[in-house]
């Protein structure tokens, strides 16, 4: 009996690990095929801020009732402004860069004066990465997908063997709040509140959050998070910027896709008043200087199985000065309407 029992032992992890290894080759297969650029609507001749979105000023629930963080949910009143309707893209921060010739803060050595703890290949230049693990022990340690990666950057987002070629039109990564703020101001512009962003998402969809389902129109993770992607939607990673239907409001991606930095330090929840020294998302210690900052709208490795963070209500905390490859941004600008 001990034989049969050892002889179905080794079968049952034989055929795990046959399961595994196909479904990394058909993750593999589907990456390959993977669009590297959508074609976004017609904007109106004569627009007065190409490439925004106006959202009127409006009274809305700000906040959610899924995680502590999101509550509690109150009525909120915004003015109105204007919103890039899609994340900033690599051919636009590019863009920035050549002009500035700005340096982000993932492609410069760790300040040892601020993280003095760290260890020497956590001091070099980098950001994290995502890496998708063969098979997880529970989902309480992100490091088994979650890793720092000396050398990644906006311009190696999944470290320094990979490369932005020919990926001009999906949205940049790896960039902090100060490399976001940096872009922002060189354009004339800002970085959204969490209250104008979540004002933003829930314009152009009223029930954006009402739902833990994911959404349909959105770029998130189909499967069992971490270890199986289907890629439904037609992405492993992330996608072009504009590739999803625009909401009523003619904004793409705010949810999913890539998580979004905003103008706000974090706190625990919508009635704190001071940063909240709780340890980063990232798989590090490595407590930012500047704290951390409220990013919104979830990513492609959102599933309903884990993180749920696909909503308007949404929120997590990010360490300010700490990178990772699913984290971009998009500005606002306070102006007048149309």
């Amino acid at each position: 009996m001990r034989l049969v029992a050892v002889v179905l032992a080794g079968a049952v992890l034989a055929a795990g690990a046959a399961f595994w290894w196909w479904q990394g080759h058909q993750t593999a297969q589907l990456a390959r095929a993977e669009r590297q650029q959508c074609t976004l609507p017609t904007e109106a001749a004569g627009a007065p801020h190409p490439g925004m979105v106006w959202i009127p000023a409006g009274r809305f629930d700000y906040g959610d009732t899924v995680y502590p963080e999101e509550q509690p949910v109150r009525a909120m009143s915004v003015p109105g402004f204007w919103i890039d309707r899609t994340e900033v893209s690599n051919d636009a921060f590019a863009q920035f860069v050549r002009a500035t010739g700005y340096v982000t803060v993932a492609e410069r050595p760790v300040d040892p004066r601020l993280h003095a703890d760290l260890p020497p290949e956590m001091r070099l230049p980098g950001a994290v990465v995502f890496e998708m693990p063969n098979a997880v022990s529970g989902t309480g340690d992100i490091r088994q997908w979650w890793r720092y990666v000396p050398g990644a950057s906006w311009r190696h987002p999944g470290g320094p063997h990979t490369s932005i070629a020919g990926r001009g039109s999906f949205p940049v990564v790896a960039v902090t709040y100060e490399d976001a703020l940096a872009y922002a101001r060189w354009k004339g512009r800002s970085l959204p509140t969490e209250i104008q962003w979540e004002r933003a998402a829930r314009a152009g969809r009223p029930d954006a959050g009402t739902p833990h389902e994911a959404p349909r129109e959105a770029n998130t993770w189909q499967g069992l998070f971490p270890v199986a992607n289907t890629a439904d939607d037609g992405f492993v990673g992330s996608a072009p910027v504009g590739c999803f239907a625009p909401d009523a409001a003619g904004l793409h991606d705010m949810l999913g896709n890539v998580w979004e930095l905003t103008a706000d330090r974090y706190t625990p929840d919508h009635t704190a008043d001071t940063a909240s020294p709780g340890g980063p998302v990232a798989p590090v210690v490595r407590l930012a200087a500047a704290g951390q900052r409220v990013i919104k709208g979830g990513s492609f490795l959102c599933a309903p199985n884990y993180c749920m963070r696909y909503r308007a209500g949404a929120r997590q905390a990010q360490d300010a000065d700490l990178a990772a490859s699913h984290i971009g941004f998009r500005t606002i600008l306070e102006a007048a309407g149309p």
